[in-house]
């Protein structure tokens, strides 16, 4: 079949309602024979193995020409020929497009979708292997793909839109997003109200009330999110960035983020889509043994308060056309200027 054709099937499929989701298969699909695309997105098959059970999606293998990720094609130079996959490689973050506006009700349907994946989705991941990090997907977030100990069959959960839904194997449901106590109904798990707690963590709430979230706010987390993630992808993938790690969104601080740098210059660097102390969303670097090193307060790039860091809030970024080099930028710059800062 030709790429022009395996692009069509594919886009005939999304248009008749297929909701199974493999996010590698579908990129290969699009661009045909010859490649084997990295993407941003968890895909199946499940990770059984320690220590993550969870897979790498920018670390794809196989023969052919690999596009996209740290050593291959860049997707701005592979999709120069396809305009017909433009609108499908935004949508994806593989390549980077301007930021909606702020939607009215982010404040609060954040609060509530934290409190949907703090306690109900990360939750019933924990349950089947151990593990509560969530991921950026296409339409919102959600887990990697994993099997429960009573099932041979890869599982995903995700928020996308207003609605919830459970993948498992070649079939998937989808639910309203209601009540926290009517997901967890719908995903057959408990919602537990310590097992993926962190630092910032909200209140568990009335499990029983609406959550109320809207389409324009979860499709604003798709895009804030996918651009962070996209973003954390290339500053992993740059040799500068010492042991990074995965990319994560996790489910008590609600933000995408990484870890990276030596024993004394270590730091976390992501994307908040706001939180108690900005309604904002920002990009952040912050340092974890600023007491280690000589950090130049005088400079105005460490800008954060309550802590030894920087942050750049989403109204710098509104203007950019391409958010994720913007932020790229942003990223490296908090790095580099850890890894010459001299020990205390």
């Amino acid at each position: 079949m030709s790429s022009r054709a395996s692009a069509v099937a594919y886009h005939r499929a999304m248009l008749l309602g297929m909701t199974v989701r493999n996010a590698a298969a579908d990129a290969d699909a699009a661009l045909g024979a010859g490649h084997v695309a990295r993407v941003l997105e968890p895909s199946p098959p499940a990770v059984l193995d320690d220590a993550f059970f969870a897979d790498d999606p920018t670390r794809r293998t196989g023969d052919g020409t690999l596009v996209g990720g740290p050593d291959g094609t860049p997707w701005a130079d592979a999709l120069a020929s396809r305009d017909d996959l433009t609108d499908w490689a935004t949508a994806r973050h593989l390549i980077g497009s301007p930021l909606p506006a702020l939607p009215a009700g982010l404040v609060a349907e954040r609060r509530a979708l934290h409190r949907l994946a703090t306690y109900v989705i990360a939750p019933a991941r924990h349950q089947a292997n151990g593990k509560f990090g969530l991921r950026w997907v296409l339409g919102g977030f959600g887990t990697p793909f994993f099997r429960r100990p009573d099932s041979d069959d890869d599982m995903q959960i995700r928020v996308e839109g207003t609605e919830l839904v459970l993948q498992s194997g070649n079939t998937a449901t989808r639910s309203p997003i209601t009540s926290m106590a009517a997901a967890a109904s719908f995903l057959g798990s408990e919602i537990d109200a310590e097992i993926a707690t962190e630092s910032d963590s909200p209140p568990l709430g009335d499990v029983d009330a609406d959550l109320e979230i809207s389409s324009e706010t979860v499709a604003f987390l798709d895009r804030w999110w996918g651009t962070v993630t996209a973003a954390l992808e290339q500053l992993r993938a740059d040799e500068a960035s010492v042991d990074p790690s995965r990319v994560q969104l996790w489910p008590g601080h609600f933000d995408p983020a990484i870890e990276a740098g030596d024993e004394n210059r270590r730091a976390s660097i992501g994307g908040s889509p706001g939180d108690d102390s900005s309604d904002e969303p920002y990009l952040y670097v912050s340092a974890w043994w600023p007491d280690r090193l000589t950090i130049d307060n005088s400079d105005g790039f460490w800008n954060a308060e309550g802590y030894t860091g920087a942050l750049l809030p989403f109204s710098a970024l509104a203007s950019e056309n391409d958010p994720i080099s913007a932020a790229l930028e942003f990223f490296r710059k908090g790095r580099d200027r850890l890894a010459v800062a001299p020990d205390a």
